[in-house]
C-alpha cells in the first residue's frame, strides 16, 4: 500500500524527466521515460528506491537490478556503469535518491548498540561487496512515504525533514541492507575513511600506502580489507573512479584534456590509453557520441 501512495505521490509532483528536490536536503526525486543504456557513473553514499520501472546498475562485472521491490544501499562511493534501459513513455521509472549522511548513519547505529538493538545480519547469504540490495520491507516503505508526504508543507518540511530523513535512515539500518551499512558507518572503519578521501581528491597524487596509512593498516592488510570490501584492487578502484568520473564529465561538456587534468591524469596519451582500454573507445569518440544525459554529473547519479 504504502508504495503505490509513494508512487502516486512522485506521478503528481513530478511533470519532467530529470531530478527535483524535495525540500529535504539529500532527498531527490526523479523521473525518466527514456531508456539510457549502461554507462559509466559513480554512486556516492546513497539509498536508491525505485516505485516504478527498473535500474541497473554495473559493478566489477557483477550486475544489480533494482525496483519496486528491492531497494539499492551504496554506503562508500562506487565507480560503476548505471543505467534505465527499459525506460519508456508506457513504462516510466520512478524513483527517491536519498544521500546517506556518514555522521548521522554512525550516530544512529552507536544508538542502536547502545539502546541494546541488533541489526539484521548477513550471516548464511552471499557476501555483499559495494552495493547491496534490500527487500522494501514495511519499515522502510511507511518511513519513506511520511518522509515524502512532508512536501505538501513547506513548513512541516523545514521543521520536521531532519527527524524524517532520520526515521529513514533507522528503518535502513534495521532492514536487510543494515549490517552492510554498518560495516561502512561504523566507528573506525578505515576502508570507508580511505575511499571518502579518494573520491574527493581524484585530482591529487594517490598512493596505495598512504591509504593504508589513512585507514590505519598495513599495506598488505588494507589490500585484502580493501578487495573485500570492494570486489576491486586499491589500484584497480583508483583507476575506475578516476576513468568513470572523467567520462561523465566530457559526456558534460568538459574537453577531454580538462577532464583528464581534473581526475589526476598528467599524461593526456597515458588517459587516452586507459580511457580506450577501459571503455572500447578513446576520449574523443566518446565525447563525439555524447552518451550521457542530462549533464550527467555526480549528482546526476540516480538518473544514470
Amino acid at each position: 500500500m504504502c508504495n503505490e501512495q509513494i508512487k502516486h505521490l512522485l506521478e503528481g509532483r513530478i511533470r519532467e524527466d530529470g531530478l527535483m528536490e524535495s525540500g529535504v536536503k539529500g532527498v531527490k526525486l526523479f523521473r525518466a521515460t527514456s531508456p539510457v543504456h549502461c554507462a559509466p557513473a559513480v554512486y556516492e553514499p546513497s539509498v536508491i528506491a525505485i516505485v516504478s520501472g527498473a535500474k541497473e546498475a554495473v559493478l566489477d562485472g557483477e550486475r544489480y537490478v533494482y525496483d519496486s521491490s528491492r531497494y539499492m544501499c551504496c554506503p562508500m562511493s562506487m565507480p560503476v556503469k548505471a543505467g534505465t534501459p527499459a525506460a519508456s513513455p508506457e513504462n516510466p521509472l520512478f524513483g527517491v535518491y536519498v544521500s546517506l549522511d556518514q555522521r548521522v548513519m554512525t550516530e544512529l547505529a552507536m544508538e542502536i548498540d547502545s539502546a541494546g538493538g541488533t541489526i539484521r545480519s548477513n550471516k548464511g547469504g552471499p557476501r555483499a561487496q559495494g552495493i547491496r540490495l534490500a527487500r522494501w520491507d514495511e519499515a522502510f516503505s511507511d518511513a519513506l512515504l511520511r518522509l515524502l508526504q512532508l512536501g505538501d508543507s513547506e513548513t512541516d518540511t523545514a521543521v520536521l525533514g531532519h527527524t524524517r530523513l532520520r526515521e529513514l535512515y533507522y528503518a535502513i539500518l534495521k532492514g536487510e541492507a543494515g549490517f552492510f551499512a554498518r560495516q561502512a558507518f561504523g566507528v573506525g572503519n578505515g576502508i570507508a575513511r580511505s575511499i571518502a578521501h579518494v573520491s574527493s581528491n581524484l585530482n591529487t597524487p594517490i598512493s596505495i600506502d598512504s591509504m593504508a596509512t589513512r585507514a590505519g593498516m598495513s599495506r598488505a592488510v588494507f589490500h585484502r580489507m580493501f578487495k573485500q570490501a570492494t570486489t576491486m584492487s586499491p589500484i584497480q578502484f583508483v583507476k575506475s573512479m578516476r576513468l568513470n568520473n572523467a567520462a561523465m564529465k566530457i559526456a558534460g561538456g568538459m574537453t577531454v584534456n580538462e577532464a583528464a587534468m581534473d581526475v589526476g591524469y598528467v599524461s593526456p596519451s597515458q588517459f587516452s590509453r586507459e580511457f580506450k582500454r577501459m571503455y572500447g573507445q578513446s576520449p574523443r569518440q566518446w565525447s563525439d557520441a555524447q552518451q550521457l544525459p542530462l549533464g550527467s554529473g555526480v549528482t546526476d547519479g540516480a538518473l544514470q
